[in-house]
């Protein structure tokens, strides 16, 4: 996976989450969208045919990000799987309300 110095906390904990699940595509919960990174962006972007944008590292660089509304999670996973990917779903496993960390916890709640 491409990535270089300077990522924002919140790409730190993606890559951090994705180096623990190589071998899968990984959606991870930003709110009310699963959103995807870097080279799971693109591949995501061409399967599920989302529009593939970018998001700030932080510095002059930006990196890759494609995503959908978490309502929609059937669907994109059903359409994931079916095309033969193996999928980890990366939530919110604490409310950002509640969050005393700019940060939310994430964690990988299934695969």
């Amino acid at each position: 996976m491409a990535k270089t110095g300077g990522e924002t906390p919140m790409l730190k904990q993606y890559f951090s989450i994705k180096a623990q699940h190589p071998e899968a595509l990984l959606l991870y919960r930003v709110g009310d969208f699963y959103e995807t990174y870097a080279d799971d962006a693109i591949l995501a972007s061409k399967v599920l045919g989302l529009v593939l944008t970018k998001r700030s590292k932080g510095d002059k660089e930006s990196t890759a990000m494609a995503g959908f509304p978490h309502h929609a999670i059937e669907n994109y996973l059903q359409k994931l799987v079916r095309a033969g990917y193996k999928v980890a779903i990366c939530d919110q496993l604490e409310d950002p309300a509640l969050s005393k960390n700019k940060l939310v916890k994430r964690g990988v709640t299934e695969i």
